[in-house]
């Protein structure tokens, strides 16, 4: 159930990097305060599926094996935060991922939201982790082929070593979690994400979260900063 002492919550922009809980904490999010988490992948996917004119034209572009360009993404994102269900706020998953796309959410939510105030400006908030710790929270990733249970072998191992507890299925290791394959991950997120990261905290709009704690105490410091975030600002339709 939403907050009901927090008419307001966002937008809100996670950052870290994988493994950091970004998708726990963008639900929880969610669930707290009733706004949408908006991933771009998913997007580009409805489009796609859709036939919809944006959709058609970015199917044709990874046809040729390229990426979608920024222009494109710009109009599904836009697309989708005009939606009645964004007034209140949102979270956003998988963009902006560059300086470039921050500055065009900012000019955008400038001119379609801030204008109108039906919600406060952005909360960036930055899930920082160990990267022994990230290691191990992605190389011990396990999950069952069959109910889809997750486990970590150091955090939350199985009763049985890589058993289900369920069903007693062999549990599985995603491709992408293994050890040399996320230590290149880790280091295409870092370069990817630095001048992001920088944009943000030269405004002043960065604030950094000890994600190395546990799943509820990084939810209590999120929520501490985007109810402080936007405690000033009330929407008026």
């Amino acid at each position: 159930m939403a907050n009901e002492t927090v008419q307001i919550a966002g937008p809100v922009i996670l950052l870290g990097p994988p493994g950091a809980g970004k998708g726990t904490q963008s639900k929880r999010i969610a669930e707290r305060y009733g706004i949408p988490q908006i991933s771009t992948g998913d997007l580009l996917r409805d489009h796609v599926a859709r036939g919809t004119s944006l959709g058609l034209e970015a199917k044709a572009i990874m046809a040729r094996g390229e990426l979608v360009p920024d222009e494109l993404m710009y109009g599904i994102v836009a697309d989708r935060l005009r939606e009645s269900d964004c007034r209140r706020g949102f979270i956003l998953d998988g963009f902006p991922r560059t300086a470039a796309q921050a500055g065009w959410l900012d000019a955008f939510l400038e001119k379609e939201f801030f204008e109108k105030s039906l919600m406060c400006p952005p909360v960036v908030i930055q899930l920082v982790v160990d990267y022994t710790q990230l290691l191990l929270r992605i190389t011990g990733r396990r999950s069952c082929p069959a109910c889809g249970r997750l486990y970590n072998i150091h955090f939350q191992p199985p009763r049985v070593d890589e058993l289900c507890d369920v069903d007693g299925s062999q549990l599985m290791t995603r491709n992408d979690d293994h050890a040399d394959v996320i230590t290149g991950r880790l280091s295409a997120y870092e370069n990817q994400t630095k001048p992001l990261v920088e944009y943000f905290r030269e405004q002043g709009r960065l604030t950094a979260v000890n994600a190395d704690r546990t799943m509820d105490e990084v939810s209590a410091q999120v929520f501490g900063v985007i109810e402080t975030h936007c405690a000033a600002y009330r929407p008026t339709a």
